[in-house]
């Protein structure tokens, strides 16, 4: 596999913003996402930059990974959040001790099941154990198998708790979790 997986640098927003949009542009975009393709096309370089500087590879509280094909294109990304004991989530339950939160997964579908995902989660696991992270957690919606599958096969379980989405879009979203080894 010729491919390198590494952190972003801050200057390689316009990178980070076109990934994200063919991420969006996914079939199953609405399950895994957030947010939409025109709501991300919409929003200004400002912030595509900031969120490259906060994501980029010296950066303490986020870390955005990419794997680069070798020509130079970016086919895939993860982000990890550090999350830290005594503050509350994006969905607000507590967060009980410092852990690391994966979003934005997503591989270029020409590029999968080659092992980039399992290499970027590598990279990521990684840099949240680096930065004193006791477990790590992702969301996934409920009806995303395949991503749950995904999930499955690089460590992650289900922990039982159940994140509701808003009632316009219903459903829920479940966690998934890999603990810290103690080796």
């Amino acid at each position: 596999m010729n491919y390198k997986v590494r952190s972003i640098h801050a200057d390689e927003w316009p990178e980070a913003k076109a990934l994200r949009l063919a991420a969006l542009q996914d079939p199953v975009a609405h399950l895994a996402f957030l947010e939409t393709y025109d709501q991300a096309l919409a929003r200004p370089d400002s912030f595509w930059q900031e969120r490259a500087v906060g994501g980029a590879e010296d950066a303490s509280g986020a870390q955005q990974i990419i794997a680069e094909g070798p020509d130079g294109e970016w086919v895939g990304t993860l982000t990890v959040l550090i999350e830290d004991a005594g503050t509350t989530d994006w969905a607000g339950f507590p967060v009980e001790r410092r852990q690391g939160h994966v979003v934005a997964v997503f591989v270029r579908p020409e590029c999968r099941g080659i092992g980039l995902t399992e290499v970027l989660f590598d990279a990521g696991l990684e840099w949240a154990w680096s930065r004193g992270a006791e477990r790590v957690r992702l969301i996934v919606h409920e009806d995303n198998g395949r991503a749950q599958r995904l999930y499955r096969k690089v460590g992650f379980e289900p922990t039982g708790v159940t994140v509701p989405l808003a009632a316009a879009s219903g459903g829920s979203e479940l966690e998934f979790a890999v603990e810290r080894d103690a080796g």
